[in-house]
């Protein structure tokens, strides 16, 4: 409008101010996108892939190792106020390396999979190795998480002393 004020523009100033506009616009950084992980959803993968697993050919040695890293994973996900790090800890273990261990097992014809190999391993051998490392790591994801309740009730434990030791 001071464009045409000032005669730069004369009658054609609406046309320049919506070309003016639309060139803000077009500038203007996109509105961020923030990635979010549905726990829900992340809890019924969990479940969904243990009860495959249940029913699937694999060894008697895996089924512990697939217990204990359902159990841990799902405490994990029992608590809403996951954080963004075990999120990703769960994250990966339930939708990439699980999967990826133990369908690799299962790609294999049953009779080459229970065969020993040169090395003296079979790729059963291997499955229950791959899970067991899989429920080391599950557990870290799960110390780290909870080591913050922990330290909340050691400082609540200090504080009682202290407040029963003042009275």
């Amino acid at each position: 409008m001071l464009l045409h004020v000032f005669g730069v523009v004369g009658g054609v100033w609406p046309v320049v101010v919506v070309g003016l506009y639309l060139v803000g616009a077009l500038a203007a950084p996109p509105e961020k996108i923030v990635l979010t992980t549905d726990l829900a959803s992340l809890r019924e993968e969990l479940d969904s892939l243990v009860a495959k697993i249940r029913a699937a050919r694999v060894p008697a040695e895996a089924t512990p190792h697939v217990e204990a890293l359902a159990d841990v994973l799902g405490s994990l996900l029992a608590r809403p106020d996951l954080d963004a790090d075990a999120t990703y800890g769960v994250t990966r273990l339930v939708r990439t390396d699980i999967p990826l261990a133990v369908q690799t097992y299962l790609n294999l014809p049953w009779w080459f999979a229970v065969a020993k190999k040169v090395n003296g391993t079979s790729a059963a051998d291997e499955l229950v190795a791959q899970l067991g490392l899989l429920e080391v790591d599950a557990k870290a994801v799960a110390g780290q998480f909870f080591d913050t309740d922990v330290r909340k009730q050691a400082d609540h434990t200090r504080y009682l002393r202290e407040r029963t030791q003042e009275g």
